[in-house]
């Protein structure tokens, strides 16, 4: 039996050499066969109208030539939501004097307690570059649907709760299209060297 299965050994191999022979000439009259090929863009992004930490109404345009370096969380968060704006700051740290071609900005999930004085204080942890941004409630469903952001309350003992969210960093362009995207595991030194490519 076992001197059988070796005997179809090099028939097996003379197949599988025939049909990858096969699948690369097919692939050389048929584009994308074979390949992984991206088309399209994602849609990601859209016009926003939030009010800043300063209470001041802003829109997506009042960036102009300027990236967009956004995070949607939370000031009541306890963990990966300062972390990552610690990340977004180092990051920007590292660009130097590139920085400057880049907004920071947090977008609340939890508007009924992020006011713009609670933002205000909030963002000097981060750099005087940041933006915080809240907003009425429809007006955060109406950002997060257009950054496709999954945010749910969350009851906590005690008559609290907190904010079950995704957690995605995204790199809007100037023209408002998503360039780019990092989940919260990226580190300072790797955000910024992608920065430095794309920015």
């Amino acid at each position: 039996m076992l001197r059988n299965r070796q005997a179809l050994i090099p028939y097996l191999l003379l197949v599988a050499g025939a049909a990858g022979g096969l699948l690369w000439y097919e692939s050389e009259k048929v584009p994308g066969l074979g390949r992984v090929v991206t088309t399209g863009q994602a849609d990601i992004g859209g016009p926003f109208r939030l009010i800043d930490q300063n209470g001041k109404t802003v829109t997506d345009k009042d960036y102009p030539g300027r990236y967009k370096l956004i995070y949607f969380g939370y000031s009541f968060c306890p963990d990966v939501c300062p972390t990552t704006l610690g990340v977004m700051a180092q990051a920007l740290e590292k660009l130097g004097g590139d920085a400057r071609r880049v907004v920071p900005i947090f977008i609340t999930i939890d508007p009924e307690r992020d006011t713009p004085k609670v933002l205000a204080d909030y963002m000097k942890a981060f750099g005087p570059d940041f933006v915080g941004l809240t907003g009425s409630a429809d007006a955060i469903k109406d950002v997060e649907k257009k950054y496709r952001v999954y945010a749910v309350k969350q009851s906590l003992p005690g008559g609290n709760y907190g904010m079950n969210h995704s957690s995605v960093l995204y790199l809007m362009g100037p023209n408002g299209k998503m360039v780019s995207f990092y989940d919260e595991a990226i580190s300072p030194d790797d955000l910024a060297k992608d920065l430095k490519r794309k920015i």
